[in-house]
């Protein structure tokens, strides 16, 4: 039987979506003997229909006994046969085949050149289209010998066994493929096609909290949502946000973070009102006719001060209120929005104390129904396992993602001038595993006005898009420089999320709540990877 990475895919329930893929790789284990190594992507994304792959939109690798490398694309259904060549019509859109093939084999072929760098690489492609029978098979755009349609189905292995000969032995160059395609399936395949894939996959079975949360039935309905980072707080507001405005209702989407507003202003439909607390205040004070002066002291503090004193029309209240990060909220705060609801008014209040940054005092909430949730959906395993081991937390946070994800890396400096290094070894290391620079984000754990980096533009080769001080447009919204990677603290980061996050500047006298809560909170943007800068004294700290 040959060798099938990763294990374990027989225990997974496949929809009709990949039952075909699911038969495929039971014949190819088989069918071939144990020196061929078969490299699946059917493992993690199996809930996700048709999104799954080990690199961009390959199905499998075979790698024969000699080293050699044969990429198998399997299309089921019918095909359409144009004066172009062979073509797939899916939902959306048309792709063609013999393009993807030659990108995907291209694309493979020349990392494994840059990570395999003495043995000559060979990598091979083949089409498996068993639904189909090609009729003008000298016109597909493809190596008619590289097909194989419904007409040769039952001749795929021993295809396969004569474009990978089992004459040659290269043990070797088996071995470095087996730990680069090793790698690559314990992360994730090729990262930047499967990224979007990872998000749709979070809000499919992220979704559950706001399906049943929103069927509780009670009067007056004030509804506490203690939800963990990745339980799906943020997918219940939005869910929230949209039933008012389809019911006809005004709503208020409320938080503390201004960055996370600006994100949820632009995926929510009109006829309601997106704002950070303070962002809320600035808007009242100018409809007072008292703008803020943002240059002089504690601007935000006058913000505050506004809607303290600041009693609604009926025009200008809402029918629904919705808070997210609420454990980042002073009292008087939730006093202050209470203000602005018309009778009849529903409130659903989001918050997980295990993010609480600023230390700030819980609120109590009388007679308000409150549901709990410490089930996190968006963090791949291996990080909350590390985050539960390396924080302590209990009760431990319950790893809902069906995605295992990469290890997560600690590398430790002992200076400043080692700080830098070892941060840009991070972000080297990101690049090498297959991270565009714009899905990487680098998150200080300091603080922006304490950041060794807040005034870098670039680090190593790499360019930062960091937000500049003091800088923002008519709107209000913050500016940033120029720069593929983005910077930023912990603080305004948290509530987003990107597929790899490196978190430095780890450092700390002693592992108190509030150094766990900003550990916690960056740790777990990350969707896909993880990479800590740890100080050597804090390090010893977390792994006692």
């Amino acid at each position: 039987m040959a060798k099938v990475f990763p294990n374990g895919w027989r225990q997974l329930k496949p929809d009709i979506s990949l039952v075909n893929e699911m038969e495929t790789l039971s014949l190819l284990e088989k069918e071939l003997d144990d020196t061929y190594s078969v490299y699946h992507g059917v493992h993690w994304t199996n809930i996700e229909k048709h999104n799954y792959a080990i690199y961009g939109e390959i199905d499998f690798a075979v790698v024969g006994p000699s080293g050699k490398v044969l990429l198998i694309e399997q299309k089921n259904g019918t095909l359409i046969e144009t004066d172009d060549g062979l073509q797939k019509k899916y939902s959306d859109n048309v792709k063609k085949i013999p393009f993807q093939i030659a990108r995907n084999a291209d694309g493979l072929q020349n990392r494994l050149k840059k990570s395999i760098k003495d043995h000559s690489i060979y990598v091979d492609s083949l089409l498996y289209c068993p639904d189909h029978k090609i009729k003008k098979i000298g016109s597909s755009g493809i190596d008619p010998d590289r097909i194989v349609d419904w007409n040769r189905k039952d001749q795929l292995v021993s295809i396969i066994k004569k474009i990978l000969p089992a004459s040659e032995v290269n043990s070797l160059l088996r071995d470095e493929l087996h730990q680069f395609l090793s790698d690559v399936l314990e992360l994730v395949p090729e990262v930047n096609a499967i990224v979007g894939q990872t998000g749709r996959l979070y809000t499919k079975v992220s979704g559950g909290l706001s399906d049943w949360a929103q069927k509780i039935e009670f009067s007056p309905f004030r509804l506490r949502v203690i939800g963990t980072a990745g339980s799906g707080k943020t997918q219940l507001a939005l869910s929230a946000f949209r039933e008012s405005i389809k019911l006809g209702r005004k709503p208020l989407y409320i938080c503390y973070n201004r960055s996370l507003a600006d994100h949820i202003s632009g995926i929510v439909p009109e006829g309601g009102e997106v704002s950070g607390y303070h962002q809320f205040g600035d808007r009242i004070a100018k409809l007072q006719g008292t703008p803020i002066d943002f240059k002089k002291p504690q601007p935000f503090l006058q913000m505050e001060k506004v809607l303290d004193s600041y009693v609604p029309t009926q025009n200008q209240m809402f029918d629904d209120l919705i808070v997210d990060e609420g454990q980042d909220f002073k009292n008087t705060w939730s006093e202050n929005l209470m203000r602005l609801l018309r009778s009849n008014s529903k409130v659903w209040w989001l918050e997980d104390p295990l993010q609480n940054i600023y230390s700030r005092d819980p609120i109590s909430f009388e007679n308000w129904v409150t549901i709990r949730s410490d089930a996190n959906y968006r963090s791949p395993k291996s990080i909350l396992y590390a985050i539960n081991e390396i924080l302590h937390l209990s009760p431990a946070i319950t790893a809902a993602s069906p995605i295992e994800g990469g290890e997560v890396e600690l590398l430790e400096y002992t200076n400043e001038s080692d700080l830098v290094t070892k941060t840009i070894q991070a972000i080297d290391r990101a690049v090498q595993i297959g991270f565009d620079k714009k899905l990487i984000s680098l998150l200080t754990f300091r603080g922006r006005e304490k950041s060794l980096f807040t005034p870098f533009t670039q680090i190593g080769s790499h360019t930062l898009r960091a937000p500049i001080k003091d800088a923002f447009d008519d709107a209000g919204n913050q500016q940033f420089t120029d720069g593929e990677i983005t910077t930023d603290s912990v603080h305004r980061f948290k509530g987003q999320s990107c597929p790899c996050v490196i978190l430095t500047e780890i450092d700390f006298e002693e592992l108190t709540e509030n150094v766990k809560s900003r550990i916690f909170v960056g740790a777990t943007r990350a969707t896909i990877k993880l990479i800590l800068v740890v100080s050597s004294s804090s390090l010893i700290k977390l792994l006692k």
